[in-house]
């Protein structure tokens, strides 16, 4: 389809981390986990916001990507995403500014609405006004972002009094801004209404699939959605989100994710969010019907490279593929998954294995000739050889 030169690779980090395990250490090996994909070669890392159900354990994705940027020297940090209805604007927005200025412009701003309920539900936010909300907050940011002059704004849940920022944004005019997409095309709406760019938490089914729909239909929503407010929206800069765990063979995949797999559809999927499951079979069985409908990348590095095509096909072109990171894996499989995606599937997608495979190629084409010119000067350095000592 209408995959780009350089695709984007990167993660997006609820976390997902088994309730019961030490959080203190769960945190901690986000932070490594970050640090190994700078020097794997990823773009980019999206953290979430998240305050309730135990799984989900970053609250602040701004404090942890300031860690983050500290400890790494390329891999660019994003909120993945900024609840914006929990939040003030003006203290969206200055926190923002002041992160992208601390990493020296490797920031990216994600915003949504919220999607756990329990988190509105302690804040005392009416689950139906979030959406709304989310997208007055968002344009005030934008302006925050964009317009010196201050600005006075009174809304039902917020006001702003001659507001300004103190610094602007470091990246200009600000940095990367997306929005989440995850069960309803408001997410796709309201980035079409402001031109950013979109991260869909998706899965690579069958467009006929009912309950995810066409992905090109999503992206067409986007679209409309632009040109209505004379805005565009580029394809490269759609991210979508799947979960993925690669080994050298299928089964080494599913068996080292099987347990850690079927606990999170059951206990957190299931149990915590109270989302009907399409498999009611045995909990070590989930990875494999989530593997064969294709509802998960589990297997070989070839497998993920075949899945992010049938992606291709199904959504008519996308820019970045970010892996749902889930702890269900021994830790050093885990790495091992990302190593293996960075050594053979992100060449694919990003040419970077085009020169490489082009000389083999040359000196295959020439090795008669290379071959016969290294036999001759090898039968010439004998024959020297011979006649200074005779």
């Amino acid at each position: 389809m209408a995959l780009p030169d350089r695709m984007k690779f990167g993660i997006f980090l609820g976390p997902f981390h088994r309730v019961g395990e030490n959080p203190t250490l769960a945190i901690d090996r986000d932070l490594e986990l970050i640090q190994w994909l700078d020097y794997l070669g990823y773009d980019e890392a999206w953290i979430g916001e998240h305050h309730s159900s135990g799984w989900e354990i970053i609250s602040s994705p701004e404090i942890f990507m300031a860690v983050a940027a500290d400890r790494t020297k390329h891999i660019k940090l994003g909120t993945g995403v900024v609840s914006l209805p929990y939040h003030h604007p003006f203290n969206v927005a200055n926190r923002m500014v002041q992160i992208d200025h601390m990493s020296h412009g490797r920031v990216m701003f994600g915003v949504g609405p919220g999607a756990l309920p329990g988190d509105a539900y302690m804040m005392g936010i009416e689950s139906t006004t979030q959406r709304a909300r989310m997208d007055e907050a968002f344009g005030i940011i934008l302006r925050l972002f964009n317009e010196t002059e201050p600005i006075t704004y009174k809304s039902d849940w917020f006001e702003l009094n001659e507001a300004m920022l103190q610094i602007r944004p470091f990246q200009h005019p600000h940095m990367p801004i997306a929005v989440a997409s995850i069960q309803t095309p408001s997410g796709v709406a309201l980035a079409g209404k402001y031109g950013a760019s979109v991260l869909t938490i998706t899965v690579p089914r069958d467009p006929t699939s009912a309950d995810r729909g066409n992905l090109n239909d999503l992206w067409t929503i986007a679209e409309e959605s632009a040109a209505e407010h004379n805005q565009t929206v580029d394809r490269n800069e759609w991210r979508l989100v799947v979960p993925v765990h690669l080994a050298e063979t299928r089964k080494q995949a599913r068996d080292e994710a099987r347990m850690g797999a079927g606990y999170f559809l059951r206990e957190y999927t299931e149990g915590t969010n109270g989302r009907k499951s399409d498999f009611d079979g045995p909990i070590d069985k989930v990875i494999d019907h989530m593997a064969d409908t294709g509802a998960w990348i589990v297997g070989t590095p070839d497998d993920c490279i075949e899945a992010i095509h049938r992606l291709d096909d199904l959504s008519g072109g996308f820019g970045g593929f970010m892996v749902q990171t889930i702890d269900w894996a021994p830790r050093d499989r885990m790495l091992h998954s990302y190593e293996l995606l960075a050594r053979y599937v992100m060449p694919h997608f990003q040419g970077s294995a085009i020169a490489t495979k082009a000389s083999q190629d040359w000196a295959i084409d020439h090795q008669s000739e290379l071959l016969s010119g290294r036999m001759a000067a090898l039968d010439r350095a004998q024959k020297t050889y011979a006649a200074r000592n005779n």
